[in-house]
């Protein structure tokens, strides 16, 4: 069935791990007939945890869409990842959404990964819904949760629904807030409607007085009837609440057991009542042909045009999923790829549930759906009609910051984790990888150890390749620090011409130059001119090898001075290796000394971690160079690093800061290692040779 876009709503659903998202997704398609039975996580049966590595570790690891039909009404429900190493699907599918749902526990109220979507929503000024999860389990304190969430946000959050317990403090039903009702639920799910108890009349007039004070913070005519003791309509209190949605001045609390159903109409109720449809959604930024950018409003009248947020490829083919902004798509439609410009023709299109696609005739402004065999077509890309051709805005995604290096068990399958990377990197976009030619490493950066886990287990059950990972190698520079003068004396007699190089060159430092400088002051002819060259290529062939450890020799001046020659013997090759004999011999006396990368380290953390982090800084090695406030209750601390002690700081840094910090870190420049750091780092290379 084909929905216009004022009966579309795209939602997100948010939270920590564990909380309950997937499960809630599960409910919303068990309740409205979709599915016949209820998947559960820990049975590896539901319907949007499907992926084997999902299956297995029982986590979502990127988002999947759950289109769910209630009410004459399609809601696109996107089932995000709670574990923050796959915060890049939430970025995707937060792309897309038009409105969000916060899962909190009912067990540990506004926890970080709550926080953390919270955010995400201010960023992107996303309307929002806060569903507490799991009210019926044990241990649940809906009361502390919804507290946590007042003394956080204040008013600004409207209690809508909340659990009714029996004596034996058990869940037994939900009381609807706003319709002053209570319901019960039977044994298949079905809602029953009941009186509400005496002893509970105070509690449901506590909560209607909250949402009533919520509702007056909307606008100033509101206020003024509050205050005079006036009570609202059933009609003003929608218009309210949904006016207050719209502009982010209120947010809506309901709760429930996806497992029990309980809550799970109400929050549907609440999504089609109070959220946006795509129409009245924030809009996207979009940049013309001539380079302009502005803001791309939906219209369903207007070209067709549609962002691609996320590909899936597999056994069955490739996915590219996207949603319609304007217009509508249709198989074979012919389309420009803002990107490339380069005209694609449609596949076959579908409407994804989990990993069921069911094909459609079109998708239609504002929904969501999945466009078959795209083979040239990317992640972040726009799909539009060629008499209007805009790129929207890029999908944020955070930066990798955590790397390690990978390769195969078996030597020579290189090119098959490699080909296994690219195809992955296709579907997921927040991690990349570089064949590091100086350290001779592939190295994978992604946003943790758990995502580079799922890499490798996938090169192995995807692309038959079994890899392994391995600290990514630092790579140091050597340089000296005195001058010294050296010969260097080939002569090689084997019957026949013989070769004979003969050169005298001084080398001293230069920090002026990174690469190597040549010179010559050669007089009256003692090494023709023509060997000048070879012995450059001697040289520049030789500083790729230091005298410490191996690692390339930088700021070196060598200046060809004097030498001699034979003229039958004297060949390019032999004066190559009298300069590379002159290197070797002058290296260990030039006072040599290993240098090693220092990066700029910026750390954004809660004030409340500052302590903790400075010490972490100063035992790497670090030096703090200061901070700032970023406008938004953290701080970014600047510190310059030594390469070497980042390894595995983007895991000690989530545990340090509870996962609340985060960080960039790029190169600045070389620097003297202390004596400490160049025994390690030797020691380091000597046995990585020795390995070899």
């Amino acid at each position: 069935m084909s929905y216009s876009a004022q009966n579309i709503r795209n939602i997100c659903l948010l939270g920590h791990g564990g909380n309950g998202k997937t499960t809630l997704a599960e409910s919303m398609l068990f309740l409205t007939g979709a599915v016949d039975r209820l998947g559960k996580v820990p049975d590896g049966n539901s319907t949007s945890d499907f992926d084997p590595e999902e299956i297995r570790r029982q986590i979502s690891i990127s988002a999947s869409v759950i289109p769910v039909e209630y009410n004459g009404s399609k809601i696109n429900v996107l089932d995000t990842p709670g574990s923050f190493d796959f915060a890049g699907s939430v970025v995707e599918a937060l792309q897309v959404a038009d409105a969000a749902v916060i899962v909190c526990s009912a067990k540990s109220g506004m926890s970080v990964g709550a926080e953390k979507a919270w955010k995400y929503c201010e960023q992107r000024k996303l309307p929002r819904i806060l569903y507490i999860s799991k009210t019926d389990e044990e241990n649940s304190d809906y009361n502390a949760a919804f507290a946590t969430l007042r003394e956080r946000f204040g008013k600004n959050i409207a209690p809508m629904v909340a659990p009714i317990w029996d004596e034996d403090k058990k869940v037994i039903g939900i009381i609807d807030v706003l319709h002053k009702r209570a319901y019960e639920f039977g044994p298949h799910g079905e809602r029953v409607e009941l009186e509400v108890a005496e002893d509970k009349l105070p509690v449901l007039d506590e909560l209607y007085n909250a949402l009533k004070e919520s509702v007056a913070e909307t606008s100033e005519e509101f206020m003024d009837k509050y205050f005079s003791g006036e009570d609202f309509t059933y009609a003003e209190m929608v218009q309210g609440l949904r006016q207050g949605v719209r502009e982010l001045s209120l947010f809506p609390v309901v709760c429930g057991s996806a497992m029990q159903g309980l809550g799970t109409r109400m929050l549907l109720d609440d999504i089609l009542d109070l959220l946006p449809n795509p129409l009245e959604a924030r809009p996207l930024m979009g940049e013309n042909a001539e380079g302009e950018v502005d803001e791309f409003v939906a219209a369903p009248g207007a070209l067709p045009a549609a962002l691609v947020w996320k590909t899936v490829s597999d056994q069955y083919g490739k996915y590219s999923f996207v949603k319609v902004l304007s217009g509508s798509l249709t198989p074979d439609m012919s389309v420009v790829n803002a990107r490339t410009g380069e005209t694609e023709k449609l596949g076959r299109l579908y409407q994804m549930k989990g990993k069921k696609a069911e094909e459609v005739k079109e998708l239609g402004c504002g929904d969501i759906g999945a466009v078959g065999k795209m083979e040239k077509v990317k992640t972040g890309d726009t799909l539009c009609d060629p008499r209007k051709v805009v790129k929207l805005e890029a999908i944020p995604y955070a930066e990798a910051c955590y790397s390690v290096a990978i390769s195969p068990k078996t030597r020579g399958q290189e090119d098959k984790v490699a080909q296994g990377l690219n195809r992955m990197n296709e579907e997921d976009p927040s991690f990349y990888w570089v064949n590091n030619a100086e350290t001779h490493q592939m190295v994978v950066y992604a946003a943790g150890d758990i995502q580079i886990d799922v890499l490798v287990n996938k090169l192995k059950s995807r692309f038959n390749v079994e890899a392994e990972t391995a600290p990514a190698r630092v790579p140091y520079r050597e340089k000296i620090r005195k001058k010294v003068e050296k010969q260097g004396r080939h002569k090689k007699q084997t019957g026949g011409s013989g070769q004979f190089g003969d050169v005298w060159i001084r080398f001293e430092p230069n920090p002026e130059e990174e690469d190597l400088v040549f010179a010559e002051e050669v007089f009256g002819g003692s090494v023709p001119k023509n060997f000048f060259p070879a012995v450059e290529k001697g040289l520049r062939e030789s500083v790729l090898h230091g005298p410490l450890a191996g690692y390339p020799v930088v700021n070196l001046k060598a200046t060809l001075y004097d030498g001699s020659y034979h003229p039958v013997d004297s060949s390019e090759i032999a004066f190559k290796t009298a300069a590379q004999l002159a290197y070797k011999a002058a290296m260990p006396e030039a006072n040599p000394i290993l240098l090693e990368p220092v990066g700029e380290l910026k750390v954004t953390i809660p004030d409340s971690y500052m302590g903790d982090v400075m010490g972490d800084i100063t035992k790497r090695r670090g030096r703090v160079m200061g901070m700032n406030p970023d406008g938004d209750g953290n701080q970014v601390l600047e510190a310059e690093v030594p390469m070497a002690e980042m390894g595995t700081y983007a895991i000690d840094l989530r545990s340090m800061t509870q996962s609340r910090g985060s960080f960039t870190f790029h190169f600045v420049r070389y620097e003297e290692a202390s004596p400490q750091a160049q025994e390690k780092a030797i020691a380091e290379a000597k046995a990585m040779g020795e390995a070899e």
